[in-house]
C-alpha cells in the first residue's frame, strides 16, 4: 500500500508567489508527517498537464524549511482557495473543471444569495435566517425599513467585510444613518440622508444583482461596538461532523461588522455571552441551539453541494437570546481562536482536516485499523496537539 498523499490547494497572493496561510499549512503537513501522510501545497500554476505532475511546495518540519519538487497528483485534495477579482482565481476555475474527477475533500458552495435560498428550504435552519432578498433597486430598501429599523447591504460574494452598507432608520427622523466598510475595508463615516437621496447615494456601489439586502440585528454592546460570534465545525477523523470551537469577535470602533481583518478583537464566546446575556440557564441553551444550527447547516449544505469538511458561521445572538446566521463560510480561517486565548481550539482547528483526510484515504482503499493501531494513533495526534503544532501568539501577525 503506498503512502497516503494530500495536496493542499491554494491561491498565490501575489506575483511574488506568497502564500496567505504558510504557517497554517506548516502545522498541518507536522501533523499529516505523525500519521504517516505525505502532504504538499499547491496552486493550479504548478501544475502541468502535459506531464500530469505538479511543481509541489513540501516543507520540511525537523529543518523547518520548504522545498519544491515535481511530483504526481495526490490522492486527495484540500481546497482551500478564496475568491480573488484576478486572473490567478480563472485559473482556479479552470483546474477545478478540468480535473473534477480527483477527490476533493471540500467542494465550493455558492454566493450568499443562493445559499440563502437553499437554506430557507430546511425546516430547522428558516427560523435562525434573517429576511434576506437580492438587491434591485432602492425601493427594495425603503419597503424593507417599514419593517425593520435595521438592513445591511452585503455584496453576494464579498469576504471580510468588504462592501457593506449599514442602513438605520432614525427614529423621530424622517432620515436614514448610513454606515459602513468600501471594498478596501475602509470604515466610511456615518451619514444621515433622506430616503430620496438613497438611491443617488447607491448608484456608485453597483449593487443591483450584486448585493444582497438583509434584515439587521441588534447585537450593539453596550461600548457601541457590535459584535457576533464565529462557529467553526468540521469532520473528525471518523467522518463526523462535530463542533471545534466557537469564538466572539467585538468590531473596531465605529465598524459595522466584527472582522478581524477589519480591526475586529476576539474574545472567548462565554465571556462574550456572560455581558450580553448574564443568565446563565439561558447561555447554556444559547450554545447548545448555535452548536445544533452548525452541525445542521454542515450536513444539509454537503447533501445539497457535495462533500465539504468544514464550515464557519457568524451567528449573531439578539437579546432575547435568538440565533440568527449571517453568513456561511466554506474555507474559514483559525486565527480567531489564537486571538482568543484558545489554543487547544486552534490546534485542534488545524489537525481535524488532516484527521479526516487520513479517513477518507483509508476508507477509499478499504484499509483496516486495528484497534491497538488506531489508540497509537490517538496518542500521536495527542501529541501532536499538546506540542508540535502549538501556535506561539505572535505568529498570528504572519497570518
Amino acid at each position: 500500500m503506498s503512502q497516503p498523499v494530500l495536496g493542499i490547494l491554494t491561491l498565490y497572493l501575489n506575483e511574488k508567489k506568497h502564500l496567505e496561510e504558510r504557517p497554517i499549512y506548516q502545522r498541518m503537513i507536522a501533523a499529516s508527517h505523525k500519521l504517516g501522510m505525505q502532504t504538499f501545497v499547491f496552486t493550479p500554476q504548478d501544475v502541468d498537464s502535459k506531464k500530469k505532475q505538479i511543481y509541489g511546495m513540501f516543507y520540511h518540519p525537523k529543518s523547518r524549511t520548504w522545498t519544491r519538487k515535481w511530483t504526481p497528483f495526490p490522492h486527495l485534495i484540500f481546497d482551500r482557495c478564496r475568491i480573488q477579482n484576478t486572473y490567478r482565481f480563472k485559473e482556479l476555475l479552470k483546474f477545478r473543471a478540468r480535473y473534477n474527477s480527483l477527490y476533493f475533500l471540500n467542494r465550493p458552495l455558492r454566493n450568499k444569495w443562493t445559499i440563502y435560498q437553499v437554506l430557507r428550504n430546511h425546516p430547522l435552519i428558516q427560523p435562525h435566517l434573517p429576511y434576506t432578498k437580492l438587491y434591485n433597486s432602492a425601493n427594495d430598501v425603503h419597503l424593507l425599513m417599514k419593517k425593520e429599523r435595521l438592513v445591511f447591504l452585503k455584496p453576494i460574494n464579498g469576504t471580510g467585510g468588504r462592501g457593506i452598507l449599514r442602513i438605520e432608520r432614525l427614529i423621530g427622523s424622517r432620515r436614514y444613518d448610513i454606515q459602513g466598510r468600501d471594498h478596501r475595508r475602509h470604515i466610511i463615516s456615518p451619514q444621515r440622508i433622506l430616503p430620496s437621496q438613497l438611491a443617488s447615494k447607491l448608484s456608485s456601489w453597483n449593487a443591483k444583482n450584486r448585493y444582497i439586502l438583509q434584515q439587521g440585528i441588534a447585537i450593539k454592546l453596550p461600548n457601541g461596538r457590535v459584535h457576533d460570534y464565529r462557529l467553526l465545525v468540521q469532520k473528525d477523523g471518523s467522518g463526523e461532523w462535530t463542533v471545534t470551537g466557537c469564538a466572539g469577535r467585538v468590531g473596531a470602533l465605529r465598524s459595522v461588522t466584527s472582522n478581524l481583518h477589519g480591526g475586529g478583537e476576539a474574545v472567548p464566546m462565554m465571556k462574550l455571552l456572560n455581558e450580553w446575556i448574564e443568565d446563565p440557564e439561558k447561555i447554556r441553551t444559547v450554545k447548545e441551539k448555535m452548536e445544533t444550527l452548525g452541525i445542521e447547516t454542515a450536513k444539509f449544505l454537503e447533501e445539497k453541494y457535495g462533500a465539504l469538511c468544514e464550515l464557519a458561521l457568524d451567528i449573531a445572538i439578539d437579546r432575547s437570546g435568538h440565533a440568527w446566521l449571517l453568513e456561511v463560510n466554506p474555507k474559514p480561517a483559525r486565527e480567531v481562536f489564537a486571538k482568543a486565548g484558545e489554543k487547544d481550539t486552534y490546534n485542534l482547528a488545524i489537525i481535524k482536516p488532516i484527521e479526516y483526510a487520513f479517513f477518507v484515504y483509508n476508507s477509499m482503499f478499504k484499509v483496516k485499523v486495528k484497534p491497538k493501531a488506531r489508540e497509537r494513533i490517538r496518542r500521536k495526534e495527542s501529541r501532536v496537539t499538546s506540542f508540535d503544532t502549538l501556535l506561539n501568539l505572535e505568529d498570528i501577525t504572519n497570518l
